[in-house]
Formats: C-alpha cells, sequence, structure tokens
C-alpha cells in the first residue's frame, strides 16, 4: 500500500516540513532508506544520517531543527521512536491481514467458526471447538477438541493446542508453541519403573497473551495452568503442570518454571532463569539471568544469582569470590606466620 506524508501526519498527529504528498510505501532504518521508505530519528547518533538518507519521508521530534538542508520530507512528532513503532504495528497488521478458509484445511462439523478468520492449508479443528471472529489460524495449526480461542487470535504455522484449553483475545503464538501438552507427572513404583500420572486438567490463557516459537505450556494435572491477561512469553520457555503467571508478567528465554510454582504481576523473569516448583514469586519480583530459584521471592524483590538471592548481596559477594584465590592466600601466609614456619 502506498501512504502520503498527508495521511501519516494525521494519524501521528504530527507536522510536516517539506512536500506533504510524499508517497512511501515501506519502512528502513534511516542509514537504509530508499525513495519511496520512511525511517525515523530517535537517537541522536543517528542525526548524521538526515541529511544523506535517501528515505522519502523522516519521523523527527518536535525540537528537531536541521542545521543543512535535507532531502526528505520530515513529519515532526513528540516521540518519534513511539510513532514508528505504531507504524511498524499497523504496517505488520496489513501485511498480516490474512482472511478465508482453505478447502485443504480440516475443521469438524461440530466446531464453530467466526467471521472473518483465517484458516490455512493443512489446519486441523477439532470437535466442539470455537473460533472466534477475526482469528488467523496458519497452515498445519493443530486444535483439538474443545478448544476455545478469542476474538483476533493469531496462532502461526506448527502450532498444537491440545484438547479441552482456552485460550482468549487478541493473543497471538508463534511457530511451534505447544499448549496443553502433559505435565511431567510420575511415580516411583519400584527403583527403576515409574508409573504416569494421568494430566487431566486444562490451560487457561487470558487475553493479550504473546508465546514466542518452541515455547511448551504444560496442562494440569487437575485444575488448570493459568496464564493471566497481558503476559508475554519468549521462546524456549518451560512452563510446568499448575503453573500460573501474573498479569502483565514477562518471561525470556530458555527460562524453565517447574509445576505449581505461582509468579505474581509485572515481573521481570530474564534468560535461562529455573524456578524450582511449589513457589510464590511476588509481584513486580524481578529475576536476574541465569538465576536458579528454590526459595519463595518476596513482593518488588530483585534475586540474582544460583541458589538466587538479593541481588545487591550477590554483586559484593562476587567480588570477593573473584578474590577467592588471593583471600586464600593470604590466610596461608598468616597461617604460617602464626606456626613460625616462614621463621624456619
Amino acid at each position: 500500500m502506498i501512504f502520503t506524508a498527508k495521511e501519516i501526519a494525521h494519524n501521528l498527529n504530527g507536522s510536516i516540513v517539506g512536500n506533504e504528498g510524499a508517497q512511501v510505501n515501506s519502512l528502513a532504518k534511516i542509514e537504509d532508506g530508499k525513495p519511496g521508505s520512511i525511517s525515523f530519528l530517535a537517537n541522536p547518533k543517528y542525526t548524521k544520517f538526515v541529511y544523506s538518507s535517501e528515505s522519502s519521508i523522516i519521523i523527527v521530534g518536535q525540537d528537531f531543527i536541521p542545521e543543512k538542508p535535507v532531502k526528505a520530507t520530515l513529519i515532526k512528532v513528540e516521540n518519534p521512536y513511539a510513532s514508528f513503532a505504531k507504524l511498524l504495528d499497523y504496517y505488520n497488521k496489513i501485511k498480516l491481514d490474512k482472511k478465508g478458509i482453505s478447502a485443504r484445511a480440516h475443521i469438524s462439523p461440530s466446531a464453530t467458526i467466526g467471521n472473518d478468520v483465517y484458516i490455512g492449508e493443512f489446519a486441523f479443528i477439532g470437535e466442539n471447538s470455537t473460533i472466534g471472529d477475526g482469528c488467523k489460524i496458519y497452515p498445519q495449526t493443530y486444535i483439538g477438541d474443545n478448544v476455545t480461542l478469542g476474538n483476533n487470535t493469531t496462532l502461526f504455522p506448527g502450532v498444537k493446542v491440545y484438547s479441552d484449553n482456552s485460550i482468549g483475545s487478541e493473543c497471538v503464538f508463534h511457530s511451534g508453541v505447544v499448549i496443553g501438552g502433559d505435565g511431567f507427572g510420575f511415580v516411583p513404583v519400584t527403583d527403576d519403573n515409574y508409573n504416569k500420572i494421568a494430566q487431566i486438567g486444562n490451560v487457561i490463557i487470558e487475553d493479550y497473551v504473546e508465546i514466542g516459537a518452541n515455547t511448551s505450556v504444560d496442562r494440569a494435572t487437575l485444575g488448570s495452568t493459568i496464564i493471566r491477561k497481558g503476559a508475554k512469553l519468549d521462546n524456549l520457555i518451560q512452563i510446568g503442570h499448575n503453573v500460573e503467571i501474573g498479569e502483565n508478567t514477562i518471561i525470556v528465554a530458555q527460562t524453565g518454571i517447574s509445576g505449581s510454582t505461582k509468579i505474581g504481576k509485572n515481573c521481570v523473569i530474564a534468560g535461562q532463569v529455573g524456578i524450582t516448583g511449589h513457589l510464590i514469586i511476588g509481584d513486580n519480583a524481578k529475576i536476574a539471568a541465569q538465576s536458579g530459584v528454590s526459595t519463595n521471592v518476596k513482593e518488588g524483590a530483585v534475586v540474582f544469582g544460583s541458589p538466587a538471592f538479593e541481588a545487591s548481596k550477590y554483586r559484593k559477594a562476587y567480588v570477593h569470590f573473584r578474590n577467592f584465590q588471593k583471600i586464600v592466600d593470604r590466610i596461608d601466609k598468616l597461617e604460617d606466620f602464626m606456626s613460625g614456619k616462614d621463621k624456619a
């Protein structure tokens, strides 16, 4: 699609310096701009590119005053980065705006399909499942029996949603996500044998949740594994059975959360964190990358290390750890002095 500077400025509540009829059909970094593209300037380090960029339109701050001629049309806004992010989101929605149901998709006769949906080739929708209005189900996606999808939820290629799970509206699941696989439940019956514990619960995912590629969310043994509204999960995350993740919590790649742990709202859990089972992580807690959490974390706490403890104490302790050999050498010298060995 083609947009003019006038249209863009109107949508961003910006003012135009230059040709209001300038047209663009793509987005680009300011240093890589080409005719027909739109870029933005938010970081002062990139100011020099305003004068050399081939972009047709550049979004700048209200206070930007060129020091020499600029070829591009400028759109001045309050916050260039936020405005460009808004454009990216709009562009992405247009690019991904698919509708229609492929003849090569399998949809159970008992399934309920909403309006304006997209269901791609070789997608499978099981019995008594409900797909909300505006949903996009990409090729080779599996949706089992008795699954509910809210409105405008997107499942990218290869997503697998097992039976009996509930997914809210405006969610996005990227390729390879598995929702509702069995929780890891086994009981030892002999020294070298285990019996599987049936996992008969489900997964409930509320609205506005985004889950990255190849992340798994296990169904509960009994009851539900729950991901609350607005949570954002990165790629390659393991969520165990009966876990609960609070609203607007962010979890970064390669984190593993063991069964029945409850994580509060607005938490930030960095990459490669391991959390053991049956813990409580308080609201607004932050867990630093590669931490191993084996005890409860208080509301608002910041923890680091393995086993994880208060981040400020960890940093102090780490200074001593790095100098540990020097400390040992000093102790050895002191012991030699006290025993009289240094006089021999």
